[in-house]
């Protein structure tokens, strides 16, 4: 079974499979830290599952507003003309919470949130935080991972590094 770990300390994706490592990606979260809150515009932490993949065959640098394509592919002149938006780009892995009243309804319910794993600018610097809430990837790192892993697949997002269970 796959799974997924993500280390806000390391600023890294690791990827499972029976509790063996199958790969490790930079990622970038969020810069206000970890919380669950609504509003907050942090990374939740603890027990989730991706919920819905979206993005299915777009191609690399696809543009998504509300979880659609807008028919844009990234670009240094499109940043240009938009300079305040927060790209979500390529592919989307909804996140869900599973554990209720840390991270699942209410206000920590972190599908409401509309927390994702999605791609991000090439120019975005991995490894640092800077999202408001959600895990960027690079393109390519999550075309790879979109692939590997199904619905239903469980994130555990930590503080810091630890062993699969």
């Amino acid at each position: 079974m796959k799974s997924v770990i993500v280390s806000l300390a390391d600023q890294r994706l690791d990827l499972f499979e029976d509790g063996h490592l199958e790969a490790t990606y930079p990622v970038s979260t969020s810069r206000h830290g970890a919380g669950e809150t609504r509003g907050s515009y942090r990374t939740p932490r603890g027990r989730h599952v991706i919920r819905a993949k979206i993005g299915t065959g777009a191609a690399p640098g696809t543009v998504f507003v509300g979880r659609r394509p807008t028919g844009e592919i990234y670009s240094p002149a499109l940043a240009e003309e938009f300079p305040g938006r927060d790209w979500i780009l390529t592919r989307i892995l909804w996140l869900s919470g599973c554990e209720p009243g840390f991270n699942r309804l209410g206000d920590v319910d972190t599908m409401r949130r509309f927390v994702y794993i999605h791609g991000t600018p090439d120019t975005t610097d991995m490894r640092t935080p800077g999202s408001i809430g959600c895990i960027r990837m690079r393109n390519a790192d999550l075309i790879e991972l979109f692939d590997r892993v199904p619905a239903g697949t469980p994130v555990t997002i930590i503080e810091a590094a630890e062993a699969p269970s």
